[in-house]
């Protein structure tokens, strides 16, 4: 009879075992999820600040068309992209096609500062300034969202790969999750608008 008590009671540990350790790999990907959508809140504002510069631009930048196309298809691409990305944050293919996009917008907007370098007056419009102080917050806001993004997925990532978390991260298909890098040097840069 004892003997029973005693498998018994191996059984019900090792059960409770699993249990939290399941729970504690749910609420880890609960948290690096949560941290993700903060990005998204983050580059949503982005994605609408960009417009509003797009409109306060084309009154004096009148010859640069292709330009302000460009910013705009490169910000509806990081958008949508952003959409997907927020939706399943746990994918890397959709994490990684965000970082491509957020690259290509740090790259039509790089063009855009260049080029709106030539018209002193659109630098001087207090609506542009305005926009630029916005944008410049929003973008220390996406750089903080990112590491503390970072963060969680790297504190999930360790626990699901310790043992034993290992073999129930495995058994119940608790997939790794993907940080959220820039893969070029230049895209690692905040963006960076000048009006001085």
């Amino acid at each position: 009879m004892s003997t029973g008590l005693i498998i018994l009671f191996v059984l019900l540990a090792v059960i409770a075992y699993v249990v939290v350790v399941y729970n504690k790999l749910v609420s880890l990907r609960n948290r690096f999820k949560n941290s993700f959508s903060q990005i998204d809140v983050q580059l949503q504002r982005r994605y609408e600040l960009i417009p509003n510069l797009v409109e306060v631009a084309k009154g004096y930048m009148k010859h640069e068309h292709e330009t302000l196309t460009k910013v705009t298809v490169a910000r509806n691409n990081a958008s949508e992209c952003a959409k997907a990305a927020a939706a399943q944050p746990e994918s890397a293919g959709l994490v990684n096609a965000l970082a491509g996009a957020e690259k290509g917008l740090m790259n039509a907007m790089g063009r855009f500062n260049v080029v709106m370098e030539a018209y002193p007056d659109l630098k001087a419009d207090q609506n542009m300034q305005d926009l630029h102080a916005e944008l410049t917050s929003t973008d220390n806001r996406v750089a903080f969202s990112r590491q503390a993004y970072s963060d969680s997925v790297m504190r999930y990532n360790t626990y699901r790969e310790q043992f034993p978390a290992n073999l129930i991260a495995g058994s119940f298909n608790f997939s790794e999750g993907d940080l959220f890098e820039l893969q070029e040097e230049e895209a690692r840069e905040t963006m960076r608008v000048s009006f001085a």
